[in-house]
């Protein structure tokens, strides 16, 4: 007997240039391809035409200047720098300098963000109402004008160096800025570091300890008093046994001017105030509509249980208001470093200031500079954006 018979193989069906024309999906690649070819086209003819005019200007492309000697002095910097030294060396000063104020403007604006977020909500009339009037007055004030107010409004009206005003620790200030003790660390700082890098490894160990308990059985064991051992407690006694190796230049008032010490300009003092108070409001609005995002029985809950305001609203409602402040804040930490070029406008030697004003003055590498300039902005803001949406991830309520 003869088996079932195989079905005849579909016939090719041709396609004729008509059916390739009508293809939405071959009209979108050739769609595509062109305006890839078309924008290759357009950077290919600004970079020639760049070059071509460079070329009759007498300047020379390319990032050789780098290594030329700078040639001028910079009011305030991080690692060791004299006017010797290269343009690059200059940038990476410039670069500290932008880091330092965007680090610790982000750092304070959040403190103060949230302090006055949460005080925005409190039941006292007069703590909400302050805080309501503090967000509605620096939301609506240009940032470059707040730089102004507290650099010539504020720290210009000083007292002269001569006559500077006295505050605690040995501690001065005028109008050319703030004179503290500077330590004079000895020999055996070494002990010292390594005790307080094992104190904060021992913290670390600690507080994944109490977490996994926590999620484990549901009780939260307090770490207060041992972590305040491990982080105050083992660096003082390796500080004790490495013979106190730490000493303190103080500030000396001469005829004119304060001799010794550490001094922080007052263009450090008023872009990283004015920064940190114009963020501050805007996270502080954040702040405020997480919370309140936060179902209010989540708060009855936690009360029934026996929590009191301050344990609700560190243990329930903020975790829970984080999947809501953290997006919006990650934009206004972008915001604080890349507000930071305005302290071109108050002599703060900042990246912009050093890099894209002396530098590019001095050599005319415009086309350089800018790019430069442009990709470490670029290049700080993704790193915010991947550790805040890390983080984000992290803090991120998960579904059993």
């Amino acid at each position: 007997m003869k088996g079932p018979s195989k079905p005849p193989s579909p016939a090719k069906v041709s396609r004729s240039l008509s059916d390739y024309v009508y293809d939405p999906k071959t009209r979108g690649l050739v769609l595509q391809a062109l305006v890839a070819l078309l924008l290759v086209w357009f950077v290919g003819s600004i970079i020639e035409n760049t070059i071509r005019n460079l070329e009759a200007q007498g300047i020379a492309s390319g990032f050789d200047f780098l290594d030329n000697t700078a040639g001028f002095d910079i009011s305030q910097t991080l690692i060791a720098y004299t006017n010797t030294m290269t343009y690059a060396r200059a940038f990476l000063v410039g670069l500290l300098n932008t880091l330092l104020v965007a680090v610790v403007g982000i750092f304070l604006a959040t403190i103060v963000g949230f302090g006055i977020g949460i005080a925005r909500l409190s039941g006292n009339w007069l703590v909400a109402t302050l805080a309501s009037v503090y967000i509605e007055t620096l939301r609506n004030i240009p940032p470059l004008l707040m730089l102004f107010a507290v650099y010539f409004g504020v720290l210009k009206t000083l007292p002269s160096p001569r006559d500077s005003l006295e505050l605690p620790l040995s501690s001065y200030l005028n109008t050319r800025g703030l004179y503290f003790p500077a330590p004079i660390w000895g020999d055996g700082t070494w002990l010292f570091l390594l005790g307080l890098v094992a104190g904060l490894g021992g913290v670390v160990l600690l507080y994944f300890r109490a977490r996994r308990k926590f999620i484990l059985t549901g009780q939260a064991p307090s770490v207060a008093v041992p972590a305040a051992g491990l982080i105050i407690g083992l660096p003082l006694v390796a500080f004790v046994a490495a013979g106190s190796p730490l000493a303190f230049e103080y500030p000396v008032a001469g005829r004119f001017n304060l001799k010794g010490g550490l001094v922080v300009q007052p263009e450090f003092i008023a872009l990283l105030a004015g920064l940190t108070l114009y963020t501050a409001a805007f996270i502080a609005e954040i702040v405020r509509s997480g919370i309140l995002a936060v179902h209010k029985g989540q708060r009855e809950a936690a009360a029934a249980l026996g929590l009191h305001q301050g344990q609700i609203m560190r243990l329930v409602v903020i975790p829970q208001a984080l999947r809501v402040i953290i997006p919006p804040l990650t934009n206004q930490y972008l915001n604080l470093t890349k507000n930071s070029s305005l302290a071109v406008a108050i002599g703060y030697p900042d990246l912009v200031s050093v890099f894209a004003g002396t530098v590019l003055n001095q050599t005319n590498q415009a086309v350089e500079v800018i790019l430069i300039t442009m990709s470490v902005y670029l290049l700080l803001s993704l790193l915010t954006s991947l550790f805040m949406n890390w983080f984000n991830a992290r803090v991120a309520l998960v579904e059993r």
